[in-house]
């Protein structure tokens, strides 16, 4: 009785590893193959919003304007929310032409205030679109007209493809995070468009329709409130789409406090996402018939690329010790198969889109980076984080885009 539980609950985890094992590998697998083209290139351009929540960005956001200020035109607004600055922030962004609304509200924390404070300032003049930029970004030149073409013509959220710059002399761990979030960024979002699938909202370079946007509370100190603002918009009928055509970057933190803040926030915000969003979409998506919503589910299942390797190699591991005490092989079988789905997402993933910046031999050094995690994880058991904490910067250089 006691091996027939223990075969049966491994089994389950097998299965239960499988299957965002599988999403992950169809994903990377179908972005190997071209993009599909982006329609908009003819819709007439529209008068654009940029804004710009910062909170004590005096030291880097003038370059972020320089790469914004030269694709916007005289009808165009570009607004920077100082929240709760006691830097120069307000003062930087109106001596290189932006406009600097300052707010201050020691309860209200976080950036979904500072947006939505910035969009209650938008209200009385609207623009057509809404582009949400971060502080620390290099927008790449013509991203901008290009994700506002693209959201009026599809009258939906757009996404910009997001990436992290390494740094001049990478150590490993860079280059695997670097990779970690190309793959999130880049890579799956791609072979979400190859089948007309809507992509997550990664926090900058989104543009929204300025109808789309406003059916939406943005007042939350959520810490991934870009992931929660995209299922909300999908599940209001306007999920978002991916252009990877625009480019938007920032550096990849170098401070070791600056990292490991900036990963448990994402990766904490992540999986409470995945416990608390996951069940409300597969309902929604069977109650309206849609699946949209459930591919939406599906991507999200997919935790951590870090996580994922861990709990693989966890279960893989009491799986083949349990087939020395007489346990079936199955489990083993399923966990095996998950493996090989995992290595072929990440090696084509690799292969096809980081193989130029980052040496094969960065690959063996994953394990050590799945290491370096667990304890981020750990955490997330006893005590996850759930207030918005701003990541220190590094400088950022308007060159490298």
């Amino acid at each position: 009785m006691v091996l027939l539980i223990v075969e049966t609950v491994l089994l389950a985890i097998s299965i239960l590893l499988l299957i965002p094992s599988f999403v992950l590998m169809v994903e990377c697998v179908a972005a190997l193959f071209p993009p599909r083209a982006w329609r908009g290139q003819n819709s007439e351009r529209s008068r654009i919003a940029v804004l710009i929540p910062a909170h004590n960005e005096a030291a880097g956001i003038g370059a972020t304007l320089e790469t914004l200020i030269g694709q916007l035109t005289s009808p165009d607004q570009l607004v920077v929310v100082a929240d709760n600055c006691t830097d120069e922030t307000a003062a930087v962004a109106r001596e290189t032409g932006a406009i600097a609304i300052e707010r201050f509200d020691d309860t209200h924390r976080g950036k979904g205030y500072a947006l939505d404070f910035g969009m209650s300032f938008l209200a009385n003049h609207p623009p057509d679109v809404v582009v949400i930029v971060d502080a620390d970004c290099i927008v790449a030149p013509g991203a901008i007209e290009q994700i506002s073409r693209l959201a009026i013509a599809r009258n939906r959220a757009v996404q910009a493809t997001y990436l992290l710059v390494q740094p001049a002399n990478p150590s490993p761990k860079d280059a695997v995070s670097t990779l970690a979030f190309t793959v999130k960024n880049l890579v799956r979002p791609l072979g979400l468009a190859r089948f007309d699938l809507p992509c997550p909202l990664t926090g900058t370079g989104m543009a929204f329709p300025w109808a789309v946007i406003r059916k939406v509370s943005l007042a939350s100190g959520n810490i991934v409130e870009d992931m929660n603002l995209g299922l909300d918009l999908a599940i209001a009928g306007h999920p978002a789409t991916f252009c990877h055509e625009a480019r938007v970057t920032s550096a990849l933190p170098q401070q070791a406090s600056a990292a490991k803040s900036q990963r448990t926030r994402w990766e904490h915000g992540h999986l409470q996402t995945i416990l608390t969003q996951v069940p409300r979409l597969l309902k929604v998506s069977l109650q309206k018939r849609r699946f949209d919503l459930l591919a939406i589910a599906l991507d999200l299942l997919i935790p951590p690329l870090s996580l994922l390797v861990m709990l693989w190699a966890l279960a893989m591991t009491v799986a083949l010790v349990a087939i020395y005490f007489g346990i079936s092989q199955t489990p083993a079988i399923v966990l095996g198969s998950a493996g090989v789905m995992i290595l072929a997402a990440i090696v084509s993933a690799w292969a096809k889109y980081c193989r130029a910046a980052i040496p094969a031999k960065v690959l063996f050094t994953i394990p050590l980076y799945v290491l370096w995690k667990i304890p981020l994880y750990f955490r997330f058991l006893w005590k996850p984080q759930t207030k918005w904490i701003r990541t220190e910067r590094d400088s950022v250089d308007s060159s490298r885009s």
